[in-house]
């Protein structure tokens, strides 16, 4: 008899039980099963007994916040997390970002946005990302460059034989721009092609190609393969190895499939000051 596959597992973390309520209904009526959790401690126990799929988690928790959570969650292992958070605050935000959350819910929030939100961070870790302008997944080959190895399937990168400890955004950040080496990407094409959004808050991609810099380059603070180009974007520098089974010309081809408005939207970046997203307290 064939065994039905357990359902995805979703921790929700909140305090407010209206919230919580809420955010689990929607997301149990969309098929996942719901655990909850209302502060810190409970959360850690919960997941210690039954190991989520994914974590929501409110930023504002009594006691142990949510930005502790995260710490602890990913101290125990890999697993997503998408933060609430009631704060106007940017670098509140960026905080989550930069511990390790995959996404950010800024209250108030439609419940079914969460839930798409839920559903797409899932989904791509479990496919990785896809390629530019088809519905194919991304090529299954091992792609080598710069010491960097990246088995799409496997959901594992190394570099120089040292195993990545990558969140699921920054391992599909990685893999898009290993495959397109030399091709600079505006924040909103990252965005749109890595997370799958057609808007958002870009301070998240900014946030992430620093992350993602701490874990690949030598010295992060003057990064080798990762470079801002300036005004426009970000472009990975790095020839293929001997041994890349990824498409030579993948680069080329995806740039030839670039829309028509990049040039202007090339201009309306120059005229910005915060470029590379300097302007949002980032830094990169």
């Amino acid at each position: 008899m064939q065994q039905t596959p357990s359902p995805t597992r979703v921790l929700v973390v909140d305090d407010d039980p209206t919230v919580a309520e809420v955010v689990a209904g929607y997301l149990g009526r969309a098929g996942f099963a719901v655990d909850q959790a209302a502060d810190g401690p409970g959360a850690l126990a919960r997941a210690a007994a039954r190991w989520p799929d994914l974590v929501v988690l409110d930023l504002m928790l009594p006691g142990m916040d949510g930005l502790a959570v995260c710490r602890a969650l990913r101290d125990k292992g890999p697993v997503p997390v998408i933060m609430l958070t009631a704060r106007g605050d940017e670098e509140d935000r960026i905080l989550g970002l930069e511990i390790g959350a995959d996404d950010y819910v800024t209250k108030p929030f439609s419940p079914r946005e969460l839930v798409l939100r839920v559903e797409s961070v899932l989904r791509r870790g479990r496919t990785g990302p896809q390629v530019p302008g088809s519905s194919a997944p991304a090529p299954d080959g091992v792609a080598h460059r710069a010491g960097i190895s990246l088995d799409p399937l496997a959901r594992r990168a190394t570099r120089d034989g040292r195993e990545l400890a990558l969140t699921v955004r920054e391992f599909d950040l990685l893999s898009f721009l290993l495959r397109h080496p030399g091709v600079a990407f505006t924040r909103e094409e990252l965005m749109r092609e890595v997370w799958g959004w057609d808007f958002g808050d870009l301070s998240t991609v900014t946030v992430h190609v620093r992350r993602l810099r701490g874990k690949v380059e030598d010295d992060p603070a003057a990064p080798r393969l990762i470079q801002t180009v300036w005004g426009i974007g970000y472009r990975f520098d790095a020839s293929p190895e001997a041994d890349d089974e990824g498409p030579p010309d993948d680069g080329r081809r995806y740039e030839g499939r670039r829309y028509e408005g990049r040039r202007d939207e090339a201009r309306r970046y120059e005229g910005r000051r915060d470029g590379d997203g300097r302007g949002a307290g980032s830094g990169a």
